[in-house]
């Protein structure tokens, strides 16, 4: 564990994923440096230098902090990982091997409920088929069809009440769109009507917005019994993990008109897509951008670097994960 103030020993650290310039900058000398962008990279190693490594910074979710890959630092004292989600981190290992996990909320919360919002409206009023059919000439010959959907006389029902939900009720609200949501229990000062019963709340709604964790717990929990539930007014907004969702049982149930249309920022095989999915109309597919814009992202790498520098001056870490709770320092 680091001292309670930094001394004049170097301290090694592993930057492992995307090349990224306020990660690569943020440090003083006092830090030494070790780039790996790729798991390929990372071979190349020395059982020398990786036991010297005390710290990692893992830049994006397309590396794996697995136990594998950990146990190759037996000195490492904390991951700290970019994005909200950190599936791709095996907290269990770094909990049982005292490895601090941190993660970067809050900086993107406002954003993704931005894009989840756009996400939907995009998606029900067919804004991608209008820009298309504006381009392609047809306007100069006939009106645009009327869109089947509308966020007017809708019910939204949120998987998951964290931080991002709720960031997205308040905008469904400030809309006057109803909000519900789906929890394993009810989230203190939230005065949506709470479902622990995900079943019961898709027949109550005509709207999914899916904002849980990926992971084992969440995989395929919407889905084929939660579409049908859901029925042919009903309508998915996915900015979670690709994972939570059954990627076939939604390309079926969009086939058959067992819900009218999707609205998906991940996939289950990123950044591979089902042909199936990018032919559908009633489907709008974003490349994983909720979190993505220059300010947003810039303020996550600067919460990467934070979290070190934290933990390395003896402080507690900013944001840690709930596997990997702060202990006295």
């Amino acid at each position: 564990m680091a001292s309670s103030s930094m001394s004049s020993e170097k301290i090694d650290l592993l930057i492992y994923g995307p090349s990224k310039p306020i990660v690569s900058n943020g440090f003083t000398d006092q830090f030494v440096l070790h780039a790996f962008e790729t798991r390929h990279d990372l071979e190349r190693l020395s059982p020398a230098v990786a036991a010297k490594i005390r710290g990692a910074a893992v830049t994006f979710n397309s590396v794996r902090g697995d136990g594998a890959t950990l146990a190759q630092f037996p000195k490492l004292e904390i991951v700290s990982s970019f994005g909200v989600g950190y599936d791709h981190i095996d907290t269990a290992y770094a909990r049982d091997h005292d490895i601090m996990v941190t993660n970067t909320p809050d900086v993107l919360t406002e954003e993704v409920a931005d894009v989840a919002l756009g996400l939907l409206i995009a998606t029900l009023r067919e804004f991608v088929k209008a820009d298309r059919y504006l381009r392609s000439g047809l306007w100069t010959t006939q009106n645009f069809p009327l869109s089947v959907g509308s966020l007017r006389d809708r019910k939204v029902g949120m998987v998951g009440m964290g931080r991002i939900g709720q960031a997205v009720g308040r905008r469904l609200e400030a809309s006057r769109v109803p909000v519900v949501y789906h929890s394993r229990k009810p989230v203190a000062g939230t005065s949506y009507q709470h479902y622990p019963d995900l079943i019961e709340m898709a027949k109550a709604v005509d709207t999914l917005v899916v904002m849980v964790p990926g992971g084992a717990s969440t995989a395929k929990m919407i889905n084929a019994d939660v579409m049908k539930a859901l029925g042919p007014r009903g309508v998915i907004i996915n900015l979670a993990r690709g994972t939570v969702v059954d990627e076939q049982a939604l390309i079926a149930a969009l086939k058959s008109g067992t819900i009218l249309a999707a609205g998906l920022d991940v996939f289950e095989k990123e950044p591979n897509v089902p042909d199936e999915l990018k032919a559908m109309h009633n489907v709008v597919l974003l490349p994983h951008i909720g979190s993505a814009s220059v300010v947003t992202r810039n303020a996550m790498d600067q919460l990467v670097v934070d979290n070190l520098k934290a933990w390395f001056a003896g402080k507690p870490p900013l944001t840690p994960v709930a596997e990997t709770p702060v202990k006295a320092r």
